[in-house]
């Protein structure tokens, strides 16, 4: 049982690998961080004009939260994800690989907002939870047409969906730190939607560089 812990740091490894930047340097497209929002996510990444670069990224971001949640479940087995030490691991796991996507050792420490890989870490614990948080985040953006907006909503519905399905269990004080997270990280998203300033999508924002040499 003692190993399991180093599924923790083995998770922040996973999350701190930040498809926007692999995905823009295969695909000879700028450094994310240095147009639009600065933030190396598939929304910004998308202001390239390269739609399956975005696609790419979402994917990725999605599947690391996935993959953390999943390796762990494996080697701690359903039976000790119950209750016990395994339960506390596992939520460990599940803070770390988003604070890797949020703080990436690899990347300077300056990662995305959360968004795609709390979505795969979600399905990760479960399919219905999964689902259920996701069609919160397309129900909202496809009515108010704010991504970020949508973003938030889910990230609080998360918890309770969570809460609602399993009951009160540690997994969901780690989601609801997750949600915590989430929403400092669009702290400026916030600002913009109750200044009225907020982009709704499908509309355009400032362009990215056209070529690697305009970011150095």
């Amino acid at each position: 049982m003692a190993m399991t812990w180093l599924l923790i740091p083995l998770a922040y490894l996973i999350g701190s690998i930040s498809f926007a930047v692999v995905v823009s340097k295969l695909m000879r497209l700028p450094d994310p961080h240095s147009y639009g929002s600065g933030n190396p996510g598939a929304t910004n990444v998308l202001r390239t004009g390269n739609k399956r670069a975005a696609v790419f990224t979402l994917l990725g971001d999605a599947l690391k939260g996935f993959l953390a949640v999943m390796i762990a479940r494996f080697v701690l087995g359903e039976a000790a994800l119950a209750n016990g030490a395994g339960a506390w691991i596992l939520c460990g796991v599940v803070i770390a690989v988003f604070l890797g996507h949020l703080y990436p050792v690899f990347h300077g420490f300056k990662g995305g907002k959360g968004v795609a890989t709390a979505c795969g870490i979600l399905f990760g614990i479960n399919l219905v939870l999964g689902l259920a948080t996701l069609a919160t985040w397309l129900i909202v953006a496809f009515f108010l047409r704010y991504s970020s907006l949508a973003a938030l909503a889910a990230a609080v519905f998360g918890p309770v969906y969570f809460i609602f399905l399993f009951g009160f269990q540690p997994m969901a004080i780690a989601l609801s730190i997750v949600c915590a997270l989430l929403i400092w990280r669009h702290r400026s998203n916030i600002r913009n939607l109750m200044n009225g300033t907020e982009a709704r999508i499908g509309k355009k924002k400032s362009s990215p560089p056209t070529n690697t040499e305009s970011t150095k």
